[in-house]
């Protein structure tokens, strides 16, 4: 399938797959992923006493995660370690190729928040949100786009996060190139924070009248779309758009697989503190889909 190529700023820089964008990309991320050794270095007994709640994070990934601990990612774990009575730390990477090599796997962290249901480098816990892509516009433009169908996109600016090629595309890319729409109209932007560019900018752009639709991930198209202080209307991408890629995921919380006795404890306070996940995801306005699973 052709890659389709952003214009000139905006590709980014390495093969690089982050972790917020491993959401949208279980399958593709998953077979990246197996190349680092899953290693089984925590004991079930560790977690029957009180103690530091380590957690796995990238220090700027918001509105995930960040080093001032702001992103709904950082609460979710402050209301996981209120639970179990235990403090918090993090061991900060980015969310880039290695991530779990440096982090979980290297034993400097017990728990990565934030990933796909079967996501096959770690054991993943209950699902606490499930999300799917976009199709993103300005309220006043009343463009009414409910599906990569609509005749208007080969005439429409459209916005995408892409990474650095076909294989480690984003599922709207693909599904764009499956459609047809491809060539200039198409504009490729960042999906992750770097000296130049962030994941935002899409939204940023949207807001500014460059692009007319943005094809983005829920939890970036909400935040986005409510920082910009512009009114954006966002209809959730049917699965049927794209028949290799889903455009929904289940997201979880990733742990060793040793380490069953800590997974089944998350589990349990996942169940028993939905409200106030929940109420965190909206204050963040995360917009979730269908049932967890």
């Amino acid at each position: 399938m052709k890659f389709i190529h952003p214009k000139p700023g905006v590709l980014m820089k390495g093969a690089a797959v982050t972790l917020a964008l491993l959401v949208a990309l279980a399958g593709r991320a998953a077979a990246q992923g197996a190349n680092e050794p899953v290693i089984l270095l925590s004991p079930d007994s560790m977690w029957k006493q009180k103690h530091n709640l380590r957690i796995c994070a990238d220090p700027q990934n918001m509105p995930f995660t960040n080093t001032k601990r702001e992103g709904f990612d950082n609460r979710i774990a402050d209301l996981i370690a209120r639970e179990l009575g235990d403090s918090v730390s993090y061991a900060w990477w980015p969310s880039r190729r290695g991530y779990l090599r440096n982090t979980l796997n290297a034993g400097k962290c017990d728990l990565v928040i934030g990933v796909p249901v079967g996501f096959d480098p770690v054991a993943t816990s209950k699902p606490y949100y499930r999300s799917t892509y976009y199709i993103v516009s300005r309220t006043d433009k009343k463009l009414g786009i409910t599906t990569l169908d609509d005749p208007r996109l080969k005439k429409l600016r459209i916005g995408v996060n892409l990474l650095d090629g076909d294989y480690t595309n984003t599922p709207p890319a693909h599904a764009l190139s499956a459609h047809g729409i491809t060539g200039p109209g198409v504009v490729g932007f960042a999906g992750f924070y770097d000296d130049e560019h962030h994941p935002g900018e899409i939204i940023d752009s949207l807001a500014k009248g460059n692009i007319d639709v943005a094809l983005v991930w829920g939890p970036l198209a909400g935040w986005f779309a409510k920082q910009s202080g512009v009114p954006m209307t966002m209809t959730a991408l049917p699965d049927s758009d794209s028949a290799d890629l889903p455009f929904a995921y289940s997201v979880a919380i990733g742990t060793r697989r040793a380490d069953r006795e800590l997974r089944s404890l998350i589990d349990e306070i996942l169940v028993k503190k939905k409200p106030e996940i929940d109420k965190i995801l909206m204050e963040y306005n995360v917009p979730t889909v269908g049932t967890t699973r």
